[in-house]
C-alpha cells in the first residue's frame, strides 16, 4: 500500500470505507469496489485481505461482504444503553395498538440512531430498522429529542450537521427550527409531515430519565392519508402512556 504504511490514520479510514461501501452496494467484487472509491486494485485487495483476516468481511467466491461480526459489536452498543432494554415490549404494543410502526430513537454524535423498531400486521413497510442513521431536524423523533437538549447542545450539533433537505417539506432555516421546537415543549409531542419521506408522517415524545434529562424519544409513523398533522387524541394517548411506563421503568430498573 504505497504511501499508506506511514499514514496508518488514512489506512484506518480506508478499512472503513471499504466497509461502508460494501453496505452501500450490498456486496461487491473488488473491480466493483476499487472503482466505487477509486483506488487502486491493489490497495483494495489488502484492505479486504486484512478485513477477512480479522472476521469483518466475508468472501464467497469473488463477492465480498460484512459479517456477523458486526452484528455482536452492535448488539453490545445498544445493550449498554438502559432505554433500550426498558422500551422494546412498549414499543411492540405502541404498534399493536396504533396499528402503524413504532420505533425507538437515541442521539448520538449529532444524529439519530435508531435501536429499535414494530411493525403492525397493517403498517407499511419503513426504513427505520435498527442502526439506521438519520438527521435529527428531519425526523418527529429527532425533533423531540432537540427540543429538550440544551441550546449549547442544539446549537453544536446544527453546526456540526446542518439542517440538510431530505424532502422538499424538511426544515432547513434554523429560526424556523427553533420555532418549531418551541412549539414541541409547550405541546409535548413532535410531528414530522413528510419531511424526511414523502408520503410518511410521524407522531414522536421525548422520553427522559429520573434526572430530567432526555435519552431518546418514541415514535408511531405511517402514510400521511392515515395520520393526521394534527394527531388525533388516541394516538397521543397511547404514546403518552408508553411513554409513561417507559420513564417509570428507567427509574426504577
Amino acid at each position: 500500500m504505497t504511501g499508506e504504511s506511514n499514514t496508518p490514520v488514512r489506512t484506518t479510514a480506508r478499512s472503513f470505507d471499504i466497509i461502508e461501501t460494501l453496505h452501500e452496494l450490498d456486496g461487491a467484487c473488488l473491480t466493483d469496489i476499487s472503482a466505487h472509491l477509486d483506488l487502486p486494485d491493489s490497495t483494495v485487495h489488502n484492505h479486504l485481505r486484512t478485513l477477512v483476516q480479522r472476521g469483518y468481511v466475508v468472501r464467497n467466491d469473488n463477492t465480498y461482504r460484512v459479517s456477523l461480526r458486526f452484528l455482536e459489536i452492535g448488539e453490545y452498543a445498544r445493550s449498554r444503553r438502559k432505554i433500550c432494554e426498558v422500551a422494546k415490549s412498549e414499543i411492540d404494543e405502541l404498534a399493536a395498538e396504533t396499528d402503524e410502526s413504532a420505533s425507538l430513537l437515541v442521539e448520538e454524535d449529532g444524529q439519530g440512531v435508531y435501536v429499535y423498531d414494530a411493525q403492525a400486521d397493517t403498517s407499511i413497510p419503513l426504513d427505520t430498522y435498527p442502526g439506521k442513521h438519520v438527521s435529527l431536524h428531519a425526523t418527529a423523533l429527532g425533533k423531540a429529542i432537540l427540543a429538550y437538549l440544551p441550546d449549547s447542545r442544539v446549537e453544536e450539533i446544527l453546526d456540526q450537521r446542518g439542517l440538510p433537505a431530505q424532502t422538499a417539506k424538511t426544515i432547513t432555516d434554523r429560526e424556523v427550527l427553533a420555532r418549531e421546537l418551541e412549539t414541541i415543549r409547550e405541546t409535548g409531542y413532535a410531528v414530522d409531515s413528510e419531511e424526511r419521506v414523502r408520503g410518511v408522517r410521524c407522531v414522536a415524545v421525548a422520553i427522559k430519565n429520573e434526572n430530567g434529562q432526555v435519552i431518546g424519544a418514541i415514535s408511531v409513523s405511517g402514510p400521511s392519508s392515515r395520520i393526521d398533522a394534527d394527531p388525533d387524541e388516541r394516538l397521543l394517548e397511547e404514546l403518552r402512556r408508553a411513554k409513561n411506563i417507559i420513564e417509570l421503568k428507567l427509574a426504577h430498573a
